[in-house]
């Protein structure tokens, strides 16, 4: 080493030495001795400056400083500890850095179909199809891209940075602005309340499943059981928004089927009136869960395996489905209809309302998953690629599954002879009304019912395991001291919560809870903790510090246009969709069925159960701090590794005009 006064600086640990090498600690807190270890650097105060002390009566030992390659920091390179004893010390990889004991995934591919398994989900095929073709076909997509390339990727690149680079989850992230830490709690919570339901759905798939394995399938006959008087084989006349309840036109097999043999929800007058459990339906929602169970107890390791079969799975089946469908009559009609655009809608609100929501719902920002999944990656991965080909596969994926829908749709109308407009709908109807009843009139419905299916199964399976994930991960990396190598317990204790809560969505009338559920549990709620979220990064941690993050990981700050995205657009674009969310609310119906006022009222409680998360936790974090208002808030917005140096000098940066500036 140089002989020389001048301070080197280990950005990684903001310790400085000079250029002699030597680095005997006197601060209050630690001891270096003959029993320091490597990992003592990281844990000392950030402001820490150790003095150079010659002595030939301590051996040194050489320590290697944090960054990975020579090429991203000139400075990389070895310095001498005094030490009261010789100790050969190893280098330190980046991923040491943050949280050096977290489990990793096996592979690249692990994180890259977790993340687009749990993106591409049932909204996917049974949303985002109807919304093209009700809001212009083609020129939907208009408004879909601006919103997916200006609010939906920037904020998706920004949840898999945080993770990535804090290797923390959606709770204990947020060291770096801990007022914030509501917005974790409130993610958290609301990925829990989706499980409640969303499982349920899973559980429906599986019942149909094993009615499929029958000679003559269940929903093409009117000589069941369950069918009515009015059960009339020779036509189809459904038209809804999802659930239908039994009206006079909605009598086909494949109707009855759904409404009275599966949910049996006729015997049930409303949400005050549940009834008791299907037990059919039941052990289908516990083969749901063990199936999550074991896809998880082992944390990442276990679940990047499960998903080489439910991420990929899907698109087989859909391009088997869309190379059978196109060729039925009708099917071109079908397509026509799905993508003739109508550039006269793009002068109404209402397209431009729908492509904002579906982007952002379609992306998976706002439940915590993205954070848990990017926080088991190595500290040097590249995020930023990842980001952009995972957002892509994801909505190709929705504009892909709109083809296979469609050419059925298509074969449908003319086979019914009636508009294709007539049989095209969204939701549960879709899947499991009038989707089932096309493929039963094929050559093989068996086969074809079977496969698709399996299709919606492992659509359900692997978005169900990126939930559970943001909740047992939170709560691990949360509360370590309880939880850490407990993780087999956890899940099992979440699970088991999930399954005896989600029992009430399987009862005679647990549709009605159903509905209300997936109406509040994650609606305004989850864009809101979104948008703080957003708010948190760019503006309170700082958009200029976000990007030097980025630097430390990948070598190259992101661009302007990020910054710019990251600051003022993405904000701006969750304030439109939760503005327009709360104007545009209307009480809670399901087809002819109104809701009650305290039905109306629960599902607000459970919305404002989560958002309420975010200003108590902030109002907490200041009233528990110590000293004057200025000074209680500065504690509250400073990184947790840097508390320390700000009780010394009082010198913050939320404090400065320069840091709310910046881009």
């Amino acid at each position: 080493m140089n002989d020389g006064t001048d301070k080197v600086e280990l950005t990684s640990v903001g310790i400085q030495v000079d250029e002699n090498g030597d680095l005997p600690f006197t601060g209050p807190q630690y001891n270096y001795a003959a029993d320091l270890e490597p990992s003592d650097i990281m844990n000392s105060n950030t402001d820490t400056k150790c003095r150079p002390e010659n002595t030939n009566k301590s051996p040194r030992r050489t320590v290697w400083p944090f960054s990975k390659s020579k090429k991203k920091d000139e400075r990389n390179g070895p310095v001498t500890v005094a030490t009261g004893r010789s100790i050969e010390a190893k280098p330190m990889s980046p991923d040491q850095l943050n949280n050096p004991d977290r489990e990793t995934w096996g592979k690249k591919i692990d994180f890259l179909l977790s993340v687009i398994g749990f993106a591409v989900d049932l909204a996917n095929v049974w949303r985002f199809p109807f919304l093209c073709y009700k809001n212009g076909g083609g020129a939907f997509l208009i408004p879909y891209v601006l919103f997916l390339i200006f609010g939906g990727i920037p904020l998706f690149y920004m949840e898999l940075v945080l993770g990535q680079y804090n290797r923390e989850s959606a709770i204990s992230v947020w060291k770096i602005c801990p007022m914030f830490k509501g917005a974790g709690w409130a993610v958290v919570l609301m990925a829990f309340y989706v499980a409640l339901y969303y499982n349920v759905i899973i559980a429906w798939s599986i019942y149909f499943l094993i009615a499929s394995f029958t000679k003559i399938l269940p929903w093409t006959t009117c000589d069941n059981v369950w069918n009515t008087i009015l059960c009339d084989d020779g036509s189809f006349n459904y038209s809804g928004d999802g659930v239908t309840t039994g009206a006079i036109n909605d009598n086909s097999p494949a109707t009855e089927f759904y409404e009275r043999g599966v949910l049996e929800m006729h015997k049930s007058a409303g949400i005050d009136d549940l009834g008791g459990i299907k037990w059919q339906l039941c052990l289908c929602l516990l083969a749901t869960i063990v199936i999550v169970y074991f896809a998880l107890w082992k944390g990442v390791r276990s679940s990047g395996k499960v998903v080489y079969v439910t991420a990929t799975m899907p698109y087989i089946v859909m391009t088997i489905l869309l190379i059978r469908g196109a060729t039925l009559p009708g099917s071109l009609d079908g397509i026509k209809y799905y993508l003739t655009p109508k550039f006269d809608k793009l002068l109404t609100a209402e397209v431009w309302m729908d492509a904002a929501s579906q982007i952002f719902y379609s992306i998976g920002a706002g439940f915590g998953v993205h954070i848990a999944f990017a926080s088991y990656n190595k500290f040097n991965n590249n995020i930023y690629k990842d980001a952009l080909i995972t957002s892509s596969i994801n909505c190709v994926t929705s504009f892909f599954s709109g083809f296979a829908i469609f050419a059925v749709l298509g074969y449908m109308a003319r086979k019914k002879d009636v508009e294709i407009g007539s049989v095209a709908t969204q939701g549960p109807g879709l899947v499991f009304i009038v989707y089932p009843e096309g493929l039963a009139t094929l050559p093989g419905a068996q086969f074809w019912s079977i496969i698709f299916f399996i299709m919606l199964i492992t659509l359900g399976l692997d978005s169900s395991m990126g939930g559970f994930e943001a909740v047992i991960s939170g709560l691990t990396d949360e509360f370590p001291h309880i939880f850490k190598n407990k993780r087999e317990l956890l899940v099992g204790c979440v699970t088991a919560t999930v399954f005896l809560l989600a029992l009430a969505n399987i009862t005679y009338g647990g549709i009605y809870v159903f509905h209300m559920l997936d109406y509040f549990a994650a609606g305004t709620s989850l864009l809101f903790a979104v948008l703080c979220e957003a708010i948190a990064v760019s503006w309170f941690y700082g958009v200029d510090r976000f990007s030097e993050d980025i630097e430390k990981m990948l070598g190259f700050k992101p661009g302007h246009w990020w910054r710019i995205m990251w600051k003022f657009v993405s904000p701006l674009f969750l304030s439109f969709i939760v503005t327009v969310g709360i104007v545009s609310y209307t009480p809670l119906t399901m087809d002819n069925y109104t809701y009650p006022t305290w039905a109306n009222v629960l599902g607000w409680a459970i919305a404002l159960s989560s958002m309420i998360l975010i200003p108590l936790v902030a109002i907490v974090k200041v009233a528990t701090e110590k000293g004057s208002f200025k000074q209680r808030l500065a504690l509250a917005m400073t990184h947790e590794q840097e508390r320390d140096t700000v009780k010394e000098t009082w010198n913050v940066r939320q404090f400065k005009k320069q840091h709310w500036m910046s881009v």
